[in-house]
């Protein structure tokens, strides 16, 4: 049988000749690693644009929050202190709202809120070197190779002792984000808070007045951890040891992704700022 006997008779058998199936085999393959580079492609766009989200959600808030408080200053009266409290808490909300662009910024980068380090300078040592060897340490908000947001004490008008603020994946805030699973929080939905602990009873009430938030709400079980690696070999994590805020006893705090509250167990005044909602 010669070679054109067998090509009519692999017509007859409808079987493509080996150059055609070759060509349809090429073909195919050029389409699945066309198809995979599509879906990486969109992933990485789906990504960015949560994260662009984030950060566009932030810049209306603050910006709401700042119109608030700059209407309020010109329409008061005499009272003088109680113009100095609302411009101290302005001052107060402002530092972690520029917190949060930092960490938009570093999600947008490709890091994971779950493993986000908030050393200040002071142990920038115990910062998680990534990767290794490189002298960066892009997982750490307050190093200049990671975040690059500046690390603030607060001032001390608007604390009543020496505090510190803590940032930590312990608790959520009840519908702020997915959140709508009453007190338990777990590592799905415990959100990204700043806070800080030991605000003037004057300062806060001032903040809550200013986001229609009633008097000072109790809150209890709060856990006010910091997200601090403390040798470089211990990954912080969003642990979910908390509760929720807003739910039964601070129920005013419900839906407020940030606010003042006062904690049930020391009666110490605490202002929070949700950085990364979930």
């Amino acid at each position: 049988m010669d070679e054109t006997e067998i090509e009519k008779a692999l017509r007859d058998m409808q079987v493509p000749p080996p150059e055609e199936k070759a060509r349809s085999w090429a073909m195919q393959e050029a389409w699945m690693r066309l198809r995979t580079s599509g879906m990486k492609k969109l992933a990485r766009h789906n990504s960015y644009m949560r994260a662009v989200s984030m950060l566009l959600v932030a810049g209306v808030s603050f910006s709401l929050l700042s119109y608030m408080v700059a209407q309020s200053t010109r329409s008061g009266g005499g009272d003088a202190g109680r113009e100095t409290s609302k411009i101290s808490s302005a001052q107060l909300t402002q530092y972690p709202a520029g917190i949060r662009t930092s960490i938009v910024r570093m999600i947008i980068s490709g890091q994971e809120a779950e493993t986000l380090e908030f050393n200040a300078p002071s142990v920038f040592d115990g910062c998680t070197e990534d990767p290794e060897n490189s002298d960066e340490y892009r997982r750490c908000v307050f190093h200049p190779t990671g975040g690059g947001a500046t690390f603030v004490e607060p001032a001390v008008d608007l604390v009543t002792a020496q505090a510190s603020w803590v940032f930590n994946g312990e608790n959520e805030i009840e519908y702020v984000g997915t959140t709508t699973t009453g007190e338990k929080v777990s590592k799905d939905t415990a959100d990204l808070i700043a806070f800080l602990p030991g605000v003037t009873k004057v300062v806060c009430k001032s903040i809550n007045d200013e986001l229609g938030i009633p008097g000072i709400p109790q809150q209890g079980g709060v856990v006010l951890s910091s997200m601090v690696n403390p040798d470089g070999k211990t990954p912080t994590s969003l642990g979910a040891s908390g509760t929720s805020l807003g739910y039964e006893d601070g129920s005013a705090l419900a839906g407020q992704p940030f606010g003042c509250f006062q904690r049930a167990e020391d009666q110490i005044y605490v202002y929070y700022h949700v950085l990364i909602e979930r």
